[in-house]
């Protein structure tokens, strides 16, 4: 059954004409009209806290996008996502990232399938190959314990299992140095295969199918380069694979038993949690792996459980929906004031555009108004020194979400201070921002002439009045990220139920590889050229002129 349109629910009509009594509100009136605007536009779950009162809304906008929600059917949608419904309607699948981080107990059966079983038992294995890595149970063939691991992938089966080990780094093996291979530029495995060793090296191949080109060209790259070193009878030892192709990862060489799968069920850009998160569990430990799986959990259950006023994935989906559609949002700054998130941002730009970046229903109707926004950032004080200028004074309204920790890893104390007061100084600048009359004042201060402060006004004036939200969390553990991410996964599937679009297929991916596939053959002599565009002709024809 189709959806109605967006913009037709009673819910949305409501809140077109709310937008038009808020198109001037300023954000200083709001705190100033309520002492208690951020206790009660604030919450916690799951080791997080969310502030979300630096946004240009009130109560009763709330009230309306909690009606949007429950008309466009998020509470059941979300029940049948937990269910294992096949909610991925144009691949037929269900979608059951939740499933991977839920415990033992947690008895899930689809299409006869014994979910928690099945996850559980690939959980032992990879608990018991890590254990034997880490320990130095696990040899390279020439008797060394193993001190490199070079995870060959794209995609979620790079971006995930590369940001959490970066992030939980305070966690991380002092013998082990990890490496992540995604670009099929041979500049990157250059790089990699440049500071390793093949004796004491572990290579994962991460490919569901084993056949995803990027990474099979790296793993093959890899596997030549193993073999000019040692013989092939030692591969085993040295490689092993994240996939469900037995035959073909039995032909690289790799021995079936370390071949770690998973299910169609995981989508790439939720795959972290799956066996795709093997690099984890050697870098950190399969303590710490299974403490990052729980604070997901912790984030599920409040997602599934709490009501839609006071679910904290709900609210920050609620937040974006109206900043993207009444206040003309474009993109949307993820701000990580934590060095070790600083792959963060690139993560959730997968996670969220894969996700909703479509022009079409699940009807295959055309989505009547704006869809996903534009992801991007870095961490904060470095952003502050690039493009905050654009954030503060440019003609463009972007959202920020500040993300920080409260206690650091480290013992560097003001440092810390310094890195909080710069988040919390930010957030409260783009709010408040600083008007023509608070500058000429400043600038009278300082002496200046009234021409003077006249001609400098302008440039100093921030119009502020741009939203922000502020989650926080005691220490970065491997808990809180798990959260943290997880928060943002039901965040992104809760803004696509809202829009009626499916969040978990990705098809704008496959027409520029099946593209690639024809030039490279072009390129390298195997087909006779097409023809193309001028232009496309051209650049191949002078990459082949540089050969």
């Amino acid at each position: 059954m189709r959806q109605p349109a967006l913009t037709a629910t009673a819910a949305f009509q409501a809140l077109e004409t709310h937008a038009i009594d808020a198109e001037d509100w300023q954000m200083r009136g709001l705190f100033g009209a309520d002492p208690q605007r951020f206790s009660t536009m604030s919450l916690e779950a799951a080791g997080l806290f969310l502030d979300y009162s630096k946004n240009r809304l009130d109560a009763r906008t709330l009230e309306l996008l909690a009606d949007l929600a429950r008309e466009r059917g998020v509470e059941a949608q979300r029940e049948a996502m937990f269910a294992g419904d096949k909610i991925n309607l144009t691949e037929g699948r269900a979608v059951l990232h939740t499933a991977l981080r839920a415990p033992r107990e947690c008895a899930l059966e689809v299409d006869g399938q014994d979910v928690a079983a099945d996850v559980h038992a690939v959980l032992e294995r990879v608990r018991a190959f890590s254990d034997a890595v880490r320990s130095g149970a696990w040899l390279g063939h020439s008797g060394k314990p193993i001190t490199d691991i070079v995870n060959i992938g794209i995609g979620g089966s790079d971006l995930g299992p590369k940001m959490v080990c970066l992030a939980l780094r305070q966690y991380s093996h002092p013998r082990i140095a990890m490496h992540f291979v995604s670009n099929v530029d041979g500049h990157d495995m250059d790089a990699a295969l440049s500071v390793v060793n093949p004796e004491t090296t572990l290579f994962i191949i991460a490919s569901k199918t084993f056949t995803t080109g990027e990474t099979m060209l790296n793993a093959a790259t890899a596997r030549a380069w193993f073999l000019a070193h040692v013989p092939p009878a030692h591969l085993a030892r040295h490689f092993v694979a994240v996939s469900t192709n037995v035959d073909a990862i039995t032909q690289f060489g790799i021995d079936p038993a370390n071949m770690f799968p998973f299910w169609d069920w995981v989508g790439g850009r939720y795959s972290v949690w799956s066996a795709i998160g093997l690099p984890i569990a050697l870098c950190v430990g399969y303590a710490h792996f299974a403490d990052f799986l729980a604070g997901a959990h912790a984030m599920d259950l409040h997602f599934k459980e709490a009501p839609l006023e006071a679910n904290m994935p709900v609210l920050l989906a609620l937040v974006g929906f109206w900043n993207r559609q009444f206040l003309g949002c474009a993109s949307l700054s993820i701000a990580p004031y934590h060095q070790d998130l600083n792959r963060f941002p690139a993560y959730l730009q997968q996670l969220d555009m894969e996700s909703n970046g479509k022009r079409v229903t699940k009807g295959g109707l055309p989505v009547d108004g704006p869809t996903c926004p534009v992801v991007w950032g870095d961490c904060g004080t470095n952003g502050q020194h690039a493009y905050f200028q654009l954030l503060h004074q440019g003609t463009d309204l972007t959202p920020i979400d500040f993300i920080a920790s409260l206690r650091p890893a480290h013992e560097l104390a003001k440092h810390h201070a310094a890195l909080l007061a710069n988040c919390f100084a930010q957030s409260e600048a783009f709010m408040r921002g600083k008007t023509t009359d608070e500058v000429r004042a400043d600038l009278q201060a300082q002496g200046l002439s009234l021409a003077e402060v006249e001609r400098l006004a302008p440039h100093k004036t921030f119009p502020g009045n741009r939203p922000s939200n502020t989650i926080l969390m005691e220490y970065l553990t491997p808990s809180t990220l798990g959260a943290l991410i997880a928060l943002y996964e039901h965040k992104t599937f809760v803004q696509g139920v809202i829009w009626d679009v499916n969040s978990f297929d990705q098809w704008g991916v496959e027409l520029g590889k099946v593209l690639a596939k024809k030039i490279e053959a072009e390129l390298t002599g195997a087909a006779t050229p097409e023809q193309h565009d001028s232009s496309t002709n051209g650049l191949i024809a002078m990459a082949k002129a540089a050969v």
